[in-house]
């Protein structure tokens, strides 16, 4: 008996309402200790470890503004971001969707449910709402927890941002509580993998987790030096898109393509799961899953979207290659610089200096004359050049840049020391690195790639 086959039992009953099955599916939810140790732990932890951290002298100035934490409040909770997007919400929708279904087929409770329930189709849909409540719950708690850590510990302070400028603190806010919205797309379609896992593979484990193993291989396939077309179309692109909330402009472009790629997959991973559900026999108590049929049915439709995404992607924009080019970091390096210089002003209660006066410029080379000047890599070399009014002489001070395939980069002096050295810098929260010394920032890989 499939589940399309599923009739009423006698004339006259009818279905129970979503509201009631979705009640029950979340109160079963709720139920499990997993799931109420990972609301705990993501209501109560990231605020503690954010605390903690922002004390210490030692600071993950490896994670995209972990350098801040001990500035501002709002670094807190990007840092918390940045590592959930990572690894904490793809084992998050592997525990809560990822089992939803397959717990079922463990129990062997399917019948019993289809005889209370009487529609597969509001069974569907009353644990996939269920599901995603939790979700919802469990990526709540990681930002509300993250912020009110941070702003406990260090304050409401200004944020400095991935191109150097200065975020006031309600700004800061914003951009902060829209980062943590736009990771909620990636998020959803990690949960449709997750659903579509649980459906097809029934009681084996490996539905679990697929989204873990997921998101595994695209942190790997996101190291790698692919076209910007093919990186974009991942759905873990969606993850880091936020970053271009902290640049002076605002880099939508990216921000908009890795959310409607993720909305996509998962729009199309919960329809599939659907379809799977809807076509299986409820009779066979010994159902292990769809089998050798769950490559056919969902991967290769997967597999399809993502060459199809890919290609539209790599039609409507005019990027090529990996998307970083000298012009780029040129660009992005001298306007960080100018920010960043203005900051060290005020701090070493210098002359105050606008962009304008600088007139900064850039100029990085990548490995020397033999090498083509593309591509991520942490041989880009760069010297920038500005001017101070009143004086004749142009300043000049050197940077190492290592340069990750997602076009985020890491500046790091090297000389003059008394420009971008490291040295100590009286702040309102206490003594600081040189904020020259090292400073992150961030290339639009959606822009046009300059000829070359």
């Amino acid at each position: 008996m499939t589940a399309a086959a599923v009739t009423l039992s006698r004339a006259g009953t009818r279905p129970v309402p979503v509201r009631r099955g979705y009640q029950f599916e979340l109160i079963k939810l709720l139920a499990q200790w997993p799931i109420r140790l990972a609301l705990l732990a993501c209501w109560l932890g990231p605020g503690l470890l954010v605390a903690v951290i922002s004390q210490q002298s030692s600071l993950p100035s490896d994670t995209v503004f972990g350098r801040w934490m001990s500035q501002t409040g709002w670094a807190g909770p990007l840092v918390v971001l940045t590592f959930s997007c990572s690894w904490i919400l793809p084992l998050l929708t592997s525990l809560v969707a990822g089992d939803i279904f397959a717990r079922e087929d463990r129990l062997g409770t399917w019948r019993h449910l289809l005889v209370a329930v009487r529609s597969p189709q509001r069974i569907f849909v009353a644990k996939a709402l269920a599901s995603l409540t939790i979700i919802m719950l469990l990526v709540a708690g990681l930002a509300a927890s993250g912020i009110v850590g941070g702003l406990a510990a260090v304050g409401n302070r200004p944020l400095v941002g991935l191109d150097g400028h200065l975020l006031a603190p309600g700004h800061a806010a914003g951009a902060v509580l829209l980062a943590w919205a736009s990771a909620l797309a990636p998020t959803l379609a990690f949960a449709a993998v997750g659903l579509l896992g649980s459906v097809a593979l029934g009681r084996s484990p490996m539905g679990l987790v697929i989204p873990a193993l997921l998101a595994l291989l695209l942190q790997i396939a996101q190291l790698l030096p692919l076209p910007v077309a093919v990186r974009v179309a991942l759905p873990s692109y969606g993850f880091i898109a936020w970053r271009g909330l902290f640049t002076d402009p605002v880099q939508t472009a990216p921000l908009v393509v890795g959310m409607a790629v993720s909305l996509v997959l998962a729009l199309a991973a919960g329809t599939l799961a659907y379809l799977l559900f809807m076509r299986r026999d409820f009779t066979d108590v010994g159902y292990d899953g769809a089998g050798r049929r769950a490559l056919v049915r969902a991967a290769l439709p997967m597999a399809v979207l993502f060459a199809v995404t890919a290609g539209v992607i790599a039609g409507a924009t005019q990027a090529s290659a990996s998307g970083i080019d000298k012009a780029k970091l040129d660009r992005s390096l001298s306007t960080a610089f100018a920010h960043v210089y203005r900051m060290q002003t005020r701090e070493l209660h210098r002359p105050s200096v606008t962009e304008a006066q600088l007139r900064t410029s850039a100029s990085c080379d990548k490995g020397g004359s033999l090498v083509e000047d593309v591509g991520a890599g942490n041989d880009w070399r760069c010297v920038v050049t500005w001017r101070i009014p009143g004086a004749t002489a142009v300043g000049s001070a050197i940077y190492q840049l290592a340069v990750n395939p997602d076009g985020r980069y890491v500046a790091d002096g090297d000389g003059p020391p008394e420009v971008n050295g490291f040295f100590q810098v009286h702040t309102a929260t206490g003594d600081a690195p040189n904020p020259l010394w090292q400073f992150d920032g961030t290339v639009d890989l959606l822009t046009p790639t300059s000829p070359r």
